[in-house]
C-alpha cells in the first residue's frame, strides 16, 4: 500500500494563480507567484514557517463537478477562494506528500473544506456544492517561483 501512495504517474498543471491580499479581499488574478518559507508572497495568509493552510490548492476538474451541480454556465476560480487551479493530478494523492509545482515544493497538510463564503459566493447550495470539492491546503517547504503552466508532480524523496 505504501508503494502505491508513493507512486503518482501523472504530472500536472497550474491552470490559475491568486493571491488574497486581506481577509474577505477579492482575490488578484496574478501570472506567477513567489512561494517563501512563510507562504505565497501578497497573500494574507503569508506569515508563519510551516503554516498548514499557506497555500491552497483546487482541481480544475472539480470546478467542473461544483458548476454541474450548481447548473452554472462558467464558475470565475476566484470565487471559491482557492490560490492555485490545477489541472491533470489527484491533488487528494498529493496530502501527507512532498510536491513540486514550479521550482518551488509544497507540502500537501490536509483537506480544503468550503466555508459559509461559498453560498455567498456561488449562491444558494454552494457551501454543499464545494463538499468534497475543495482540494487541500499546503506549507512552502522549498521556496521557488510558481507559473500559470509549471508542471505539478509528487517529489521523490531521496532515501
Amino acid at each position: 500500500m505504501k508503494q502505491l501512495l508513493t507512486t503518482i504517474p501523472q504530472t500536472g498543471r497550474v491552470e490559475w494563480i491568486g493571491v488574497r491580499p486581506e481577509r474577505r479581499a477579492n482575490l488578484i488574478v496574478v501570472p506567477s507567484v513567489e512561494a517563501t518559507t512563510t507562504g505565497l508572497s501578497g497573500d494574507r495568509f503569508s506569515g508563519g514557517i510551516n503554516a498548514k493552510r499557506q497555500v491552497t490548492l483546487i482541481q480544475q476538474e472539480h470546478l467542473a463537478v461544483v458548476m454541474s451541480i450548481l447548473r452554472l454556465s462558467a464558475l470565475d476560480p476566484g470565487l471559491v477562494r482557492r490560490n492555485i487551479v490545477v489541472s491533470g493530478i489527484n491533488l487528494q494523492a498529493l496530502k501527507d506528500q512532498h510536491f513540486k509545482i514550479g521550482n518551488a515544493v509544497l507540502f500537501g497538510t490536509g483537506n480544503c473544506h468550503p466555508c459559509s463564503r461559498m453560498e455567498e459566493n456561488l449562491g444558494a447550495g454552494g457551501y454543499c456544492a464545494m463538499r468534497g470539492h475543495g482540494g487541500i491546503t499546503a506549507y512552502v517547504d522549498q521556496p521557488g517561483t510558481i507559473c500559470v503552466g509549471d508542471s505539478v508532480a509528487l517529489k521523490i524523496q531521496s532515501s
